[in-house]
């Protein structure tokens, strides 16, 4: 039986080569876009149309709304662009 070093060496160049096939939310963004909220323009970085659950604010009217509220319309736009 193997022992758990052998196992490590054996398995560490597998996990390598399938970590690199993985990409990162930064190599699937796209251009910022500006959405008109009733509180405010909310700068917004979109990803893949599959990857909606990424969108996220970047830049928004702090003073009137939070962070959660502002990637939920960035989300929106991007379920929107989605259809």
């Amino acid at each position: 039986m193997k022992t758990p070093i052998a196992k490590a060496i054996v398995l560490l160049p597998v996990l390598a080569t399938l970590s690199a096939c993985i990409p990162s939310p930064k190599d699937l963004e796209t251009t910022p876009i500006k959405v008109q909220t009733p509180k405010g323009v909310v700068t917004c970085q979109l990803y893949r149309p599959n990857r909606v659950s990424w969108d996220r604010a970047i830049d928004f009217p702090a003073t009137k709304m939070s962070v959660p509220e502002a990637d939920a319309y960035c989300q929106q736009e991007g379920q929107r662009r989605l259809k």
